[in-house]
């Protein structure tokens, strides 16, 4: 590995771990296609990036943490939920053409984050939100999560992606929870999810440890940043740069598989 793969992987693993603190995903959706960029075999840029997805979690859950952001009973369900379904997501993979699953899966993301876009430009003034009694009673219900959970993890597992790009959404559109509580919450479910998957990984031979160590150097201290950024941006304004970050990861992956079908 030369100077400017060494640079460039710990410039990608901060920039993922910004990403990973301030949205609450793992952050693969740069590292993935950056180090194979910089030199790393396809399947290598899928192994190599999930060793940085723990720590880089933590990382930023803990700042969360210390700010009293994370729900536990909505992380610790959607992520116990989430793992196991990432197992059967991962065996049924083989057995599927995921390419139009991709595609519905983009359509989701986009349309949480127009959601989310137009409620923070609806939203008067910049206050945070907090759990109202009606979200305390929805983050409550064991079932909704940890059917929000295995939905995460099954297509996470199905389709190679962070489960944070599909918690997310469900968080702030369908359990209708605070942003920053959303995040905080997501970040510890990813963690979570990404003991499984570096586990059989690292099993496989898929990790390169020198791209993956260098990640790691770099997206612990970028997600002590975006989770420090995100904790100290208003509601309303986390409200729209989370619906800009879902609408770009929208248009990428799902037209990434909508050329791939029509030039198939």
């Amino acid at each position: 590995m030369d100077l400017v793969a060494i640079v460039g992987t710990l410039v990608v693993g901060f920039g993922a771990g910004m990403l990973s603190g301030m949205f609450g995903v793992g952050g693969a959706v740069i590292s993935t296609p950056a180090i194979r960029a910089l030199g790393a075999t396809p399947i290598e840029a899928v192994g190599s990036t999930i060793p940085a997805i723990l720590p880089a979690a933590i990382s930023g859950a803990l700042r969360y943490a210390k700010e009293g952001l994370v729900d536990w009973r909505i992380a610790g369900t959607c992520g116990i939920a989430g793992t196991v379904m990432a197992i059967v997501g991962a065996k049924v993979s083989d057995l599927v053409d995921a390419r139009w699953l991709m595609v519905a899966t983009a359509v989701l993301v986009l349309w949480s984050g127009v959601g989310s876009i137009r409620k923070g430009l609806a939203m008067e003034g910049d206050h945070d939100v907090v759990l109202d009694e009606e979200d305390g009673e929805r983050s409550a219900d064991v079932p909704a999560l940890a059917g929000v959970g295995a939905v995460a993890g099954f297509l996470a597992g199905l389709l190679g992606i962070g489960g944070g790009a599909i918690m997310m959404p469900l968080f702030t559109s369908v359990l209708r929870l605070p942003v920053k509580v959303a995040v905080a919450s997501s970040l510890v479910a990813v963690a979570i999810f990404s003991i499984p998957a570096m586990v059989s990984h690292a099993w496989l031979g898929h990790i390169n440890w020198a791209f993956a160590l260098l990640l790691v150097a770099g997206t612990v201290p970028g997600a002590r940043v975006g989770s420090k950024i995100a904790i100290a941006t208003a509601d309303r304004r986390m409200r729209i740069l989370l619906g800009v970050f879902f609408c770009i990861i929208a248009f990428v992956y799902g037209g990434r598989e909508l050329v791939d079908i029509l030039t198939a």
